[in-house]
């Protein structure tokens, strides 16, 4: 009898003691997990970045993150187009899985998608959303908390912000917080910020531009947004000092996809589908660290989610790339893969495309199709640059040969991209690169089969009805 209740007493205070123990680590947890901003830019030219090696501007905000932080070289996104990579960024599933896989097209409403919302709201974190509000439909997805600060719309022709809504978001939050400011900079119209800071003729254009004074011209603009995407960054840091959450707070930014100027957005081209991510964490991230691991936007959440000390989500397509921040790791994924879909931006045209560090193979599905776009195409939707190309390019064969790079392509490109970062020299058909290209193409196909992706049968028209039930939503 003794002996029995001197075991029930043991047994008492180990479950006493467990839970007390549970509950401590709970709070220490709490108390001790990072709060994370999250910086988004709105169509960025990320090579124009002085960090990452730009030359016509210096962005010195976004630099001095780089400088704290670890600068990712290899951050791609599966979608060069702002819904695709917005729904994948929150959901941590490629566009086929998500359902977003045209432009525009809202996630499938389904209780089996969850979101970043759903995911770090479980493990405690007050999650919330300021600026372009793309992919934050339906509700049931994306459970935002929305709060006022930063413009919503990206065709707007003002940038006007304010902090004090996320002061008071920042200053109220008991739990750990995820916040994400999304920006709408520089997302055309190019109407904000100060162009006249900016020489059209010492600009530094990419070589797969036709060099115009439309197209200088023009760029002057677009650089004026980018320095008010800096400013805004640097606005948002000081805000964070201010409050003495900063040294707490992971701060990544990120790049979004390329700009909406011909062979950038809307299309799987680097210039469009290769972007910029910076992440800051103090005494946990390498200062001024940098890496070639590839990433996609499917991977954040799934790193946020191991951040924030949950388990694995096997459902997701991303990937943790915890292990490269903490230094554990150089790499992260062997591939990184890309779909385009043309409609409703064109005519249809779909592209897929996969790559590693170094080498890329682009699919063309339809090559015996025009390549149309209408936003630069259509001379009445400011397309003043791509017809300045075409102009110049009726005396220039090397202007033509750029012109015709954009409308008329291959079955298949292949891209040595450590040699030609721009993608100028198409090594498809060279008999040096045949079992590259074989390795690569299965890989891609592997992919799409994986993901359901039935190629040319995606970039077609949604009927009516389901297009606007889904802008509805």
């Amino acid at each position: 009898m003794l002996l029995a209740f001197f075991l029930g007493g043991i047994l008492f205070f180990a479950y006493a003691f467990s839970n007390n123990y549970d509950i401590h680590k709970d709070s220490l947890i709490k108390k001790k997990r990072p709060n994370v901003v999250i910086i988004m830019a709105d169509d960025l030219d990320s090579k124009q970045l002085s960090c990452y090696g730009g030359q016509n501007i210096n962005t010195k905000n976004i630099d001095a993150l780089a400088k704290e932080g670890m600068r990712f070289d290899n951050m791609i996104c599966s979608e060069a187009m702002c819904v695709p990579t917005r729904a994948s960024l929150f959901t941590g599933l490629y566009p086929a899985h998500h359902g977003s896989y045209q432009n525009h097209k809202m996630v499938y409403d389904s209780v089996d998608i969850k979101s970043v919302p759903h995911y770090l709201g479980d493990l405690g974190y007050h999650v919330a959303l300021t600026g372009k509000d793309h992919s934050t439909r339906p509700r049931s997805v994306f459970p935002f908390q929305i709060i006022e600060g930063f413009e919503p719309k990206c065709v707007s022709k003002t940038d006007d912000y304010s902090l004090d809504k996320i002061r008071e978001f920042v200053k109220g939050s008991q739990d750990p917080f995820c916040l994400f400011v999304m920006s709408i900079n520089p997302h055309a119209p190019w109407t904000v910020g100060d162009p006249t800071e900016f020489n059209p003729d010492d600009l530094v254009l990419p070589p797969n531009y036709v060099d115009t004074r439309t197209t200088r011209t023009e760029y002057t603009k677009y650089l004026a947004e980018v320095r008010r995407l800096d400013d805004q960054v640097g606005d948002v840091v000081k805000m964070l000092k201010d409050m003495g959450e900063y040294d707490n707070t992971i701060v990544i930014f990120l790049g979004e996809q390329g700009p909406q100027l011909p062979g950038g957005k809307w299309s799987l081209w680097d210039q469009g589908q290769k972007s910029s991510m910076i992440v800051k964490w103090k005494k946990t991230v390498a200062a001024g660290s940098t890496t070639d691991a590839i990433v996609q936007y499917e991977d954040v959440v799934p790193t946020l989610i191991e951040i924030a000390l949950g388990k694995p989500i096997s459902k997701l397509d991303g990937k943790s790339f915890l292990p490269v921040l903490t230094g554990k790791s150089s790499k992260s994924r062997d591939y990184a893969f890309g779909i385009h879909n043309n409609i409703p931006e064109g005519t249809a045209y779909p592209i897929r495309s996969v790559r590693n560090e170094r080498y890329k193979l682009l699919e063309n599905l339809t090559p015996d199709q025009p390549y149309y776009l209408k936003w630069f195409m259509n001379p009445k939707n400011n397309s003043s640059v791509w017809l300045s190309w075409v102009d110049k390019g009726k005396t220039s064969k090397d202007a033509n040969t750029l012109v015709e790079r954009i409308t008329t392509r291959p079955a298949k490109e292949f891209y040595d991209l450590k040699k030609d970062p721009y993608e100028l020299n198409n090594l498809a058909d060279d008999p040096i690169y045949k079992d590259k290209v074989k390795t690569f193409d299965s890989a891609l196909h592997n992919w799409m089969e994986d993901q359901g992706d039935t190629g040319i049968a995606m970039d077609k028209p949604l009927p009516m009805k389901k297009r606007i039930q889904s802008l509805k939503k």
